[in-house]
């Protein structure tokens, strides 16, 4: 049963979407005079805080071109958790299209997935530039729009929700020792895993029924007309070399077609049964 292989990168574009938001940090520098000295974009990585640290301390010297610059940033995803709060029915599926043919989809399941971001910075007032054109954004949640399943075109949106902010100044030793501030973010990321899509004709619309009345008195009104309305094919889709009927029943969702109406006018008292596609 596990064996159906599909792979949305829901995951992966949700690791994106989350790096993405902190990429265009900058920070400045100003003189006395408050000109602008510097702009410095700060660079954001994927991977754990410890790596940046070690690589800080084995390069400890500040004239090795191969020293990683202070401010940076990092971030990885630290957990993956599912979220019974946003629970829907195990069994309620909605169907779409791709333009082509009619696809169907269960509900998604939603879990929560936890990012830590960590700013890794030298000097005080570049972490606070930092952290100041962050916090702002998130009151405590951030929506990102994320285009889930590419094929059928479905999108949702994402709470990013800051749930913790931590500091640490790892400076220890002599004056000689290099010094990282760092602020350390949770988030929390809502997002939704989707199964499987699969092909299917149920619920495709094919025909469009319209009771009218004589009184707008709903308890008491008999029908008095019956307005239907189903799809005209324009092409002949079995090869037989006529449109008819036959070729209506085989127009593809996202085709051209025409349209056959059709009035009834009754005066039977009854009223149509959509389930039961009889009159009653």
């Amino acid at each position: 049963m596990l064996g159906n292989y599909f792979y949305h990168k829901i995951l992966r574009k949700t690791v994106i979407a989350f790096g993405t938001l902190f990429n265009d940090i900058h920070i400045k520098h100003s003189g006395d005079t408050g000109k602008t000295l510097s702009d410095m974009k700060v660079p954001i990585a994927y991977g754990p805080m410890q790596k940046f640290l070690a690589r800080i301390e084995q390069q400890s010297d500040l004239n090795k071109a191969v020293q990683i610059t202070l401010p940076r940033m990092s971030f990885e995803m630290t957990s993956i958790q599912y979220d019974s709060s946003r629970k829907t029915s195990l069994t309620t599926s909605f169907k779409t299209s791709d333009g082509t043919n009619m696809k169907k989809v269960y509900m998604p399941v939603p879990y929560n997935i936890g990012f830590e971001l960590n700013i890794l910075c030298k000097l005080n007032d570049d972490a606070l530039q930092i952290v100041e054109q962050i916090l702002p954004y998130f009151q405590p949640h951030f929506n990102v729009t994320m285009n889930f399943l590419d094929s059928i075109g479905e999108k949702k949106d994402v709470a990013i929700v800051l749930d913790n902010i931590s500091f640490t100044d790892n400076y220890e030793g002599n004056f000689s020792t290099r010094r990282a501030l760092i602020y350390t973010l949770q988030f929390t990321a809502k997002t939704y895993l989707f199964g499987a899509i699969s092909d299917t004709t149920d619920g495709l619309i094919r025909k469009v029924i319209v009771n009218e009345y004589a009184t707008t008195k709903v308890a008491t009104a008999k029908r008095e007309m019956r307005y239907t309305v189903t799809p005209k094919a324009l092409k002949d889709y079995n090869n037989d070399n006529v449109i008819n009927s036959t070729d209506d029943a085989l127009i593809p969702p996202g085709d051209d077609f025409g349209f056959n109406e059709d009035l009834d006018f009754f005066q039977d008292s009854r009223e149509y049964s959509p389930p039961r596609q009889i009159d009653v």
